[in-house]
């Protein structure tokens, strides 16, 4: 079960991807189940996050100041597809 953002790491790690995170994959490697899954679980945790930070913006605007982040950095995050970094 999945818990709603409570603090900044949850939003931090919802809304700032890492670049360095990326990792080279081999055409092999990409044609996987294993990496099918995978990618089919990051894009499920994005949308979900990115409902979340949404829903935060819409329903409580006062902590967008707390979690260190602008009304216009949320936004820009929110209208990403869900495949889009």
């Amino acid at each position: 079960m999945r818990t709603m953002l409570t603090n900044m790491s949850d939003v931090d790690g919802a809304v700032r991807f890492d670049p360095s995170e990326k990792q080279a994959r081999s055409a092999e490697d990409a044609e996987s189940p294993r990496s099918l899954w995978g990618l089919i679980k990051t894009w499920d945790d994005r949308a979900y996050y990115r409902g979340q930070l949404a829903r935060l913006a819409s329903h409580t605007p006062e902590l967008i100041d707390d979690i260190g982040l602008t009304r216009k950095q949320i936004e820009a995050e929110i209208a990403k597809p869900f495949w889009r970094r």
